[in-house]
């Protein structure tokens, strides 16, 4: 994701990239313009507006903070940041003045996959989840799948739905209904090789089903929403959670 995020910066005429903070920074033969630090701590202030962070959790808790006290406006893609976690960040991006934009997936059509989704929840007895990554994707169930299960089960519970019923009475593999998400609806993780990021939503009603999927076939597929994302963080205070508050306005 970050060779990615080089590659769209270098195609966008009104960015520029100015800094890298990255353990490997020497081997990315950038233009020696360009400052090339290993750690955030070593990143002067103020030679960038913006930082774009897709590391993992565990990296994003030791910067992102700092990073907001120094200034810094934030684009994240890391997953895996706790409620509590992102009402610490905007309570220093209040107190600072520095803004961020967190999202667990910047592909217009996940965000457009979680909206349609919902709209289908209400109508639907039955719903799972089935989510797809490459095989060195760390953390599972993805950011992505939890999102889109937290804004099924408000639908659901908006229409005066309970959890979807399974009825499964004996499991001869521990884990093959999948995990219980959020409004306890099952969520499957599939690592594979040659994958990149992709989402179907399951549903089922009588003598009927709907399947909705989005696929990201490239990583190009995220830099749009990474984009907007750049361009708009500086004007929007405090912590934007996902990118529909952006496809919003």
């Amino acid at each position: 994701m970050g060779r990615a995020v080089l590659e769209a910066l270098a195609g966008a005429d009104d960015l520029s990239l100015t800094c890298v903070v990255d353990p490997r920074a020497g081997d990315l033969g950038l233009d020696p313009s360009i400052t090339a630090v290993a750690s955030l701590d070593d990143l002067p202030d103020g030679c960038a507006d913006v930082l774009v962070d897709f590391t993992n959790p565990e990296a994003a808790r030791g910067q992102l903070a700092g990073a907001l006290r120094r200034g810094f406006h934030l684009v994240v893609g890391t997953t895996g940041l706790g409620d509590t976690e992102l009402a610490e960040l905007a309570a220093i991006s209040k107190e600072s003045g520095a803004n961020a934009v967190i999202a667990a997936n910047f592909a217009i059509g996940a965000v457009l996959l979680l909206k349609f989704a919902a709209q289908a929840a209400p109508y639907f007895e039955g719903v799972e989840i089935i989510e797809l990554h490459h095989d060195q994707k760390l953390d599972a169930p993805s950011g992505t799948s939890l999102k889109t299960a937290e804004a099924i089960a408000q639908a659901r519970a908006q229409a005066g739905l309970g959890a979807p019923v399974d009825p499964t009475v004996t499991t001869l593999l521990p884990g093959a209904r999948g995990a219980k998400g959020p409004g306890e609806i099952a969520i499957h993780s599939v690592r594979l090789p040659g994958l990149v990021a992709h989402e179907e939503v399951l549903f089922g009603g009588p003598g009927q089903g709907l399947t909705i999927r989005h696929d990201s076939f490239d990583r190009s597929s995220f830099m749009a929403g990474v984009l907007l994302s750049i361009r708009s963080v500086p004007s929007r205070p405090g912590l934007t959670v996902e990118l529909d508050a952006l496809l919003d306005g």
